[in-house]
């Protein structure tokens, strides 16, 4: 840990409510920082760096990282006097705080734990510059870590209720009973909600939708020394890729899209090397642009030489008006913070859970750290980001109750 931090491990048995109604009993068995206050500049930003180096290092790819990663969130936040619920949604970890006004103007700040699969050296944290290098860092440990900074220096404040929630399981591809919804349910929603998705400082106000596809591909075995009696389903698979990537919706572009895309995932056919596979199938990730209609998307890949759709997971595109209120005083709140002067201008490649605020009725966007390579050998964030970014969400409440006596005041 850095200087300053103390680290108190402890196995401690803590009654939680996440509703008021239902009470669970979660064993903590982590590090619970018990950290000064804040320190002023020039110090800044040494907390949002060592929260985030602390949490790349678990692996929350794996239950047990996310176990850990939670506990020790849990433990974070507790220390700083911030009453902390917890539960557990289809076995994982969910973390929810509510701190500031007792009513009034609500924001959801949202995060999540959960990683892509990494290798074991991408979570030992390292820094390169003003690069802090690591599987999560990016996508979305650092935004992650400024987000608890935030909830605790926006604790005091009694003119906007803060909600902090937390969950693990972002990167699934599930589509049903998400913890995001799941907490959407039990009131952790409000008049605006931020998702510390990777943005670059930049409030994202759109992003493509998600059909994740299976499809599976017939063929006929035979020997591997007579491939010509058979009839091979992994180089149909392949060409079946082919002919999705060249459809029609691939070549579309939007104001804030070049176009959409289609990734091959997975791949899995055959059983020996000498026998030419009769079954194959193929996962692949396709991202469509608002207005496109998923439906007329699936019915073309369907109607693909050899398609059987077997599986879909699918979200919706975000759409959010640049001109919504709180969107405003978001991109207000990042000129005055950090070095961003158009903030209003990101359309995401990639989708959240933001669709389950929006769902709900909330308005909600992007907004994110810089960095680069998430999901990748290298992924990284800015340290200094990190700290425009956390001052940016403090900048944003604080701001609210003014805006809201003069709501004439607009970023153009």
């Amino acid at each position: 840990m850095r200087a300053g931090l103390r680290v108190a491990l402890v196995g401690q048995r803590v009654d939680l409510a996440l509703d008021g109604l239902a009470r669970v009993n979660l064993t903590i068995r982590a590090a619970r920082l018990r950290a000064a206050r804040p320190r002023p500049y020039p110090h800044r930003f040494m907390d949002e760096r060592a929260l985030t180096e602390r949490l790349i290092t678990y692996d929350t790819s794996s239950l047990e990282g996310l176990q850990g990663a939670a506990a020790f969130v849990y433990g974070w936040l507790e220390a700083r006097d911030i009453e902390v619920k917890g539960d557990r949604h289809n076995g994982l970890p969910v973390l929810a705080a509510t701190v500031g006004a007792r009513s009034g103007p609500t924001v959801v700040l949202h995060g999540h734990l959960d990683v892509v699969p990494g290798n074991e050296n991408q979570f030992t944290p390292r820094v390169e510059g003003d690069r802090l290098i690591g599987r999560g860092a990016y996508d979305m440990k650092g935004g992650l870590a400024a987000m608890m900074c935030a909830t605790r220096d926006l604790a005091a404040q009694e003119a906007v209720k803060v909600h902090f929630v937390c969950v693990s399981d972002e990167e699934s591809d599930e589509q049903e009973a998400r913890a995001s919804d799941f907490l959407v349910a039990r009131g952790y929603a409000g008049d605006f909600a931020i998702t510390g998705e990777p943005t670059n400082l930049h409030v994202g106000i759109q992003a493509k939708g998600v059909l994740s596809v299976r499809l599976r591909v017939s063929g006929r075995s035979a020997h591997g020394s007579t491939p010509w009696l058979g009839d091979n389903a992994v180089v149909k698979a392949v060409d079946l890729f082919r002919s999705v990537e060249s459809l029609a919706f691939t070549r579309e572009s939007s104001d804030l899209f070049d176009r959409a895309s289609v990734s091959l995932g997975r791949i899995a056919g055959g059983d020996a090397v000498n026998r030419v596979p009769d079954a194959c199938t193929l996962d692949l990730d396709i991202r469509y642009l608002p207005g496109q209609d998923p439906e007329q998307i699936l019915a073309a890949v369907g109607a693909r030489d050899g398609a059987e759709i077997v599986k879909v997971f699918h979200r919706e595109p975000i759409v959010v008006a640049r001109e919504e209120h709180y969107v405003q005083v978001l991109a207000e709140a990042v000129s005055n913070t950090t070095p961003v002067t158009e903030s209003i201008a990101v359309g995401r490649d990639g989708t959240s859970e933001v669709i389950s605020f929006l769902n709900a009725g909330t308005p909600a966007v992007e907004f994110g750290p810089a960095g680069d390579g998430h999901h990748g050998p290298d992924e990284w964030v800015s340290i200094e980001s990190l700290a425009h970014y956390r001052e940016a969400l403090v900048e944003f409440v604080g701001l609210i109750p003014a805006r809201a006596r003069e709501p004439e005041l607009r970023i153009a």
